[in-house]
């Protein structure tokens, strides 16, 4: 994780004055929810989840559809099925393209699993190049009545830095094994709007 936290701490300088983002496919096919036993997915999960480090954010809706993710990298917010773009401090750009999305609950052992890929990732560091693709899986038991979802975080990422003289640095995890850490997630109030 040591790759991806210096990656956060970085992009967390650079990117997001404000952003647009346009529809690349509709959001109910760009999550896939698979609920165990033929069972609905529970109302009581429906909401914010918010990690207690690392950025990480969820908005879930009634349906077990990921309304909007906050990633790790960069604190941007994605919405599943639209690239983000975004100007960064260093006048370069950041674009966000998001993959397919899944949630799985298995309702016996309320086990809850979010796999969020990143199809393509680049942000432009004030001249150094960030590019690449990421998939990261959460997986652990959730509490509806606590609000809270503890979870093992496992983070695959294929990156690559450019830096202006044109040195090339591979900040990709291991393939197989990927990059774990543990996180809790609280159920939180939703964002107002100022």
């Amino acid at each position: 994780m040591r790759h991806v936290a210096v990656l956060s701490l970085a992009l967390a300088g650079f990117v997001v004055l404000s952003g647009c983002e346009g529809a690349s496919r509709a959001k109910s096919s760009a999550v896939s929810v698979l609920v165990e036993g033929n069972a609905t997915f529970p109302s009581a999960l429906a909401g914010r989840w918010k990690a207690d480090r690392d950025g990480w954010e969820f908005v879930i809706d009634a349906d077990g559809r990921i309304q909007s993710a906050v990633l790790s990298l960069g604190r941007v917010r994605v919405t599943p099925g639209q690239e983000t773009t975004l100007p960064t401090r260093g006048g370069g750009e950041s674009l966000f393209e998001p993959g397919q999305w899944t949630v799985h609950y298995a309702p016996q052992t309320e086990q809850l699993t979010i796999v969020i890929a990143m199809e393509h990732i680049r942000v432009d560091m004030g001249g150094t190049i960030l590019e690449g693709k990421s998939t990261d899986t959460f997986a652990g038991a959730v509490s509806p009545a606590d609000g809270v979802w503890q979870v093992q975080w496992t983070a695959f990422s294929d990156y690559t830095a450019q830096t202006p003289d044109g040195t090339t640095m591979d900040l990709s995890t291991n393939r197989t094994y990927g990059e774990t850490k543990a996180l809790t997630f609280q159920k939180v109030p939703p964002e107002t709007e100022n």
